[in-house]
């Protein structure tokens, strides 16, 4: 049974924004799936279904960013959901966009909603995506950029980066982290 975690803000005025590239991902995957994600449940949409013959949960926190963690360690208690069976999916400004970088036990890296789940888990013992934004340009504050929606030249790399992301999570499951870093890095 595996846990996949998209990071993102909730609200639609959130909705195209840098940040919920995590959001975008465990959506794609969902509508390749044919599951719904509308079940709330701690703190979070949730929905279930299965990928490789394996049960999934996909989850989408509905706290900000920051408190991702608090949706993220209820679910996986109650579904006794190993970190080891984690997947988080999230934005990352050190990647150019268009970029994918898939990783097991690595640090916060700065982002919020991973750190906050490393601090509800206790450790970081879980598998990450992490879907390249780009940097911001200079003179914008990290912050503003991550919140602000992909220009329109931007867009169609962040579909790529989605679809990257989502045959990253097929392979890790199927395959495992090594195949999936050999793919993706």
């Amino acid at each position: 049974m595996r846990l996949i975690v998209g990071l993102g803000n909730p609200g639609r005025s959130y909705s195209s924004h840098r940040h919920n590239i995590g959001f975008d991902v465990v959506d794609f995957l969902a509508g390749e799936m044919g599951v719904s994600i509308e079940k709330k449940s701690f703190g979070a949409l949730l929905g279930e279904g299965s990928l490789n013959s394996e049960k999934v949960f996909l989850a989408k926190p509905q706290g900000y960013m920051n408190l991702s963690g608090e949706s993220v360690a209820p679910i996986m208690g109650y579904y006794k959901i190993s970190r080891n069976d984690l997947i988080v999916v999230h934005d990352d400004v050190d990647l150019e966009l268009g970029r994918i970088k898939v990783s097991m036990g690595a640090g916060h890296g700065g982002h919020n909603g991973v750190r906050s789940i490393i601090d509800h888990l206790g450790n970081n013992d879980f598998f990450r995506i992490r879907a390249g934004v780009g940097r911001p340009p200079e003179h914008w504050d990290t912050a503003d950029y991550v919140l602000a929606p992909f220009s329109p030249e931007e867009k169609k790399l962040a579909a790529d980066v989605v679809k990257l992301a989502t045959d990253a999570i097929k392979i890790l499951i199927a395959e495992g982290l090594e195949a999936a870093q050999r793919k993706f890095h």
